[in-house]
This record gives C-alpha cells, structure tokens and sequence, in this order.
C-alpha cells in the first residue's frame, strides 16, 4: 500500500522515493512484522486463556511434556497476521507472486486451523484426520501449481528446474510430445504439478512435525527464511543474478518483503514461545510457514535448494519416515523415538541444549545454501 505512496507522489515529495527500493520496505516490512507481533502477544495470550484454547499432549511423548498441557495454543492466527498486514503494507500488490503466496499461505493457514480447533473441541491431540488433512493440502499446492503455469504462459515464470552447483542444466518438467494438441495440453504439466505438491505437502508437514520443542521450529523459521529473504533479492536484481548466473525473474524480487516480514513476525513470536513457552504456534502457524516457505522457494526456482535452505526440517521428517519404514519391514525402530528431537531427549539431552543446537545446525544448512549462489 505505501508503495503507491512513490508511485503519486515521488516526483513532488523526494522522501517518497526511498519507497521504489525492495531493501527499503523489506527492512520496514520486518520492522513492522516485529513490532506488531510483540505488541499483540500479551493479547493473544490473554485471550486464549479465556476461550481456553490450551494445547494437549500425546501420552506416548517424554513425559516432562505433560507440564505443558493447557498452554496456549493456535498462536499462528498471530504470526500470519503479522505476515500478512506488513505485506500488504509494504510490498506492490500490483505483483502477482505476492498475492499468490499469500494466498497458499492463508490456505495452509485455515487447515491447520481448522485442524487446531477440531482438537481444542475434542480435547484431544487428534484433530483432522490425516486422508482430509492431506488431500486439502494437496488441492491448495495444485491449485498453486498451476496459477505458475498460466504465469509461465504469460512469460514471467519458467517451469523448468534449477539445478545448484550446475550453471546450464535446467531439466524440463513438461512432456513435450503433449503440448501439440489442446486436449492434451493439461497432460503435459503433469510432472511440473507433480513436483510442485510434493515439494509444499513435504515443507508444510516437515515444519509441522519439527514444531515439538519450545521455540525450535520457529527459531529454524527465521532461519530459513532470512536465507529465502537473500535468494529472493537476489532472483529479482538483474546485476547479482547476473553476476552469481542465478535465472532473473524481476517480478519475484517483490517476495524479499513477503520474507522479511515472515523473518519479523517469526522472531516476534520467538520471543513469546522460546522455553519455557508461553504460546504454542499450533498446526495454524506450521503448516502456514511451511507452506509459505515452500511456495517462495519454487517461484524464486530454487526449490532444489529448499532440502539445504531447510536442513534441519528435511532431516526431523526424514527421521519420521525412517522409523516409520523401519519398524513396518523390520519391526524394530531406529530411534528412540520419532521426529529426531525427541530421540535426543530420551537420550538425556535437555530441551534448551536440543534447541540451541538444532538452531545451529539450521544455521549451517542456510550458510551453505547461500554459498552454492556462487558454487556453480
């Protein structure tokens, strides 16, 4: 919305000008998402308790997590409005890709509330059924999918891949022997569409089943997306992409300020759900930034880089379907217990040192993710 502030008036007033740059707003994006997010939290918090919106605990998890029951939860309704306010603000809604992540973001967002609230109603730790949780998920990541390819057809998106480390490689996720004919045009993009709902299911359940520990998920949240706000600049300014033959995309550099307001309104609510927490995000706040998270990454095309951007949210569900597969073929179990931040605990580590460390690793996989800009 300021952005038409240098749009009318930049010719008369020269403050106005500060406005046309993407770093201007991103930075007041964050600022905004910060502020609004630690001045609303006492509020949030206030107002759970009374509607008593308190989170449960599954029996079979370390039992130090029984402590926990009854505090508030659904704490993510905060983080997407502070997300989504500041983007609005701050960013040019003449841009498509704006309105489009904000949307699957939003999308995501209602299942994992609608997922909280049918848990909140049970009183137990059981809220959608998985079938329905997935199959929502997977309608919203489609419909993603192919509000790209009608970009791709306008000429400001590609549905090829961008593959790290390789300058010229860029498979296509097309098959061509379809296009010919309008009938079975739609067949074509199977593959690209494909790809597109395994990468946002994948990130939106990854995150979800990272969020165990106090402050762990989202503080990988900043993280991951501090490294997105890089890799967005970056694919938008024609002199860096240049320079690191990185694939220009101008209209998605208008996703930096979507990425530094997810960076705000995560540290904002960082500070109300470090250990020990007084808010949980619930699954209205993970599968929201994990969705989010994957949508930024497959319109800026790097979402090959996502598995590096993401470390330690790839590695927590990789630990899941380990010892899933695991104990279905071998009847035995790899780990203590699944996702992997529980294994550690059972091991005798305590939750901060989990926290602390799995930030730190999360930190490594994003510092080695931006190195590959130039590892080409």
């Amino acid at each position: 919305m300021f952005y038409l502030l240098y749009t009318w008036f930049h010719s008369e007033i020269r403050f106005f000008n500060l406005f046309r740059y993407i770093t201007f707003r991103t930075a007041l994006a964050s600022l905004t998402a910060l502020l609004m997010s630690m001045l609303l939290g006492p509020w949030v918090i206030r107002k759970m308790k009374e509607f008593q919106v308190g989170q449960y605990i599954r029996e079979e998890g370390p039992k130090r997590h029984q402590a926990k029951a009854g505090t508030p939860t659904m704490g993510g309704v905060l983080i997407m409005l502070c997300i989504v306010v500041p983007t609005l603000l701050w960013a040019n809604l003449s841009n498509e890709f704006v309105w489009l992540v904000l949307a699957v973001s939003l999308g995501f967002s209602a299942i994992g509330y609608y997922d909280d609230l049918e848990k909140v109603r049970r009183r137990k730790n059981l809220g959608l059924r998985a079938r329905a949780k997935f199959l929502t998920q997977i309608l919203v990541s489609f419909t993603f999918g192919i509000a790209l390819i009608l970009f791709a057809a306008r000429g400001f998106y590609s549905t090829d891949l961008t593959v790290p480390f390789f300058k010229r490689f860029h498979p296509a996720l097309v098959l061509p022997q379809f296009l010919a004919s309008p009938w079975t045009w739609p067949v074509a993009y199977l593959p690209f569409l494909g790809f597109v709902v395994l990468v946002l299911v994948g990130s939106s359940n990854a995150v979800n089943l990272t969020d165990g520990l106090d402050g762990l998920a989202i503080g990988c949240v900043v993280i991951t997306a501090s490294a997105l706000t890089v890799l967005a600049y970056v694919a938008g300014h024609a002199v860096l992409a240049g320079y690191l033959e990185v694939e220009h995309q101008p209209r998605v550099g208008e996703l930096t300020v979507f990425c530094g307001a997810m960076v705000g309104s995560s540290l904002g609510f960082l500070w109300y759900n470090a250990y020990p927490a007084e808010m949980f995000m619930g699954d209205v706040g993970s599968l929201a930034l994990g969705g989010a998270i994957a949508a930024v990454a497959v319109a800026i095309k790097q979402e090959l880089l996502l598995p590096f951007v993401g470390g330690i949210f790839v590695v927590e569900a990789l630990s899941v379907i380990l010892q899933v597969g695991s104990y279905k073929l071998r009847k035995k179990r790899i780990f203590k217990m699944s996702p992997l931040h529980h294994h550690f605990e059972l091991t005798g580590w305590t939750e901060s040192k989990i926290i602390a460390r799995f930030w730190i690793v999360a930190l490594i996989f994003a510092l080695f993710a931006l190195t590959t800009l130039k590892l080409r």
